[in-house]
């Protein structure tokens, strides 16, 4: 085999290879430039959502001690049971959280969630999650 006929070979196997890394860089930085930080309490979907609520907060459940007598035992109650787990701005906007392994442990508590945002969804592909730090 010639030199010639060995590097058609290399490029035709390694191109496509190549071209696809190219891809999967752009796509990456164009995802990660579209995270935005929202700031809010990490709650349950019932909740913040009226479900339970009239008041998108814990203040009926916590009332009756029927779900707990915190913001946290009470997210943490309906999130096991069949609740999601969104995060409740300031402005009352609920967008639902899609890494629950990543959001466990921040029930109840106010929280600095980074990630992207679908808007067709409202729901937040979650990147990172701290606690808000306070004043």
């Amino acid at each position: 085999m010639n030199s010639a006929k060995i590097r058609n070979i290399i490029f035709r196997n390694t191109m496509p290879c190549a071209v696809g890394m190219f891809i999967l860089m752009l796509a990456s930085a164009a995802y990660a430039q579209n995270a935005h930080v929202f700031h809010g309490e990490i709650s349950d979907s019932q909740c913040a959502l009226n479900v339970h609520s009239l008041t998108r907060s814990h203040q009926e459940m916590l009332k009756s001690k029927s779900m707990g007598g915190t913001a946290n035992t009470c997210s943490v109650f309906c999130i096991e049971h069949m609740g999601g787990y969104v995060v409740l701005s300031a402005g009352n906007d609920v967008y639902r959280l899609d890494r629950a392994d990543l959001v466990h442990g921040f029930e109840g508590r106010k929280a600095v969630v980074t990630g992207v945002l679908d808007s067709k969804l409202k729901q937040i592909h979650v990147l990172k999650i701290d606690l808000e730090e306070k004043p």
